[in-house]
């Protein structure tokens, strides 16, 4: 299974919608460097597809890229096929590597983005990894699923 990365977000606080980058450096067990979700532990990067945002948009909302503080944004790859422990090869090279470690997640408070939004879909459609091999990443840059996924 095959994607694109279609937007790379980062901001510097946490629960604010992030801005789009030109680059980014992941680093190995740490996340992205400068973003505020980044550091030890299992939700290091986050990504949600272009395809769950482009349902909210359908409903009339503003919302693109980064809106629902995703870090990456893809396209053309059900993330939410995707089990934990699936392994993803990032950019031209494929040489950055992560781990699926969560799908989707618990919001036990409504942050900023759920009330500009009036909804967020992170939550329900979101996926989290853990960074194996570091390196630079583009937007455009390709997406693989390593290994098989039932």
């Amino acid at each position: 299974m095959k994607g694109q990365m279609v937007a790379i977000s980062v901001s510097e606080q946490k629960g604010t919608r992030k801005h789009n980058v030109k680059e980014a450096h992941l680093l190995i067990d740490h996340g992205i460097e400068g973003d505020a979700h980044a550091g030890e532990g299992h939700r290091q990067v986050s990504l949600l597809a272009m395809e769950s945002i482009e349902k909210m948009v359908s409903q009339g909302l503003e919302v693109g890229p980064g809106d629902f503080a995703e870090n990456l944004t893809t396209r053309g790859i059900d993330l939410l096929r995707l089990p934990v422990g699936t392994r993803l090869a990032l950019g031209k090279e494929k040489e950055v590597l992560v781990e699926v470690t969560q799908i989707g997640k618990e919001c036990h408070s409504r942050c900023a983005i759920y009330y500009l939004a009036g909804d967020c879909v992170m939550p329900k459609e979101g996926i989290f990894v853990k960074v194996l091999k570091g390196g630079k990443i583009l937007p455009g840059d390709p997406i693989e699923v390593i290994g098989e996924v039932d």
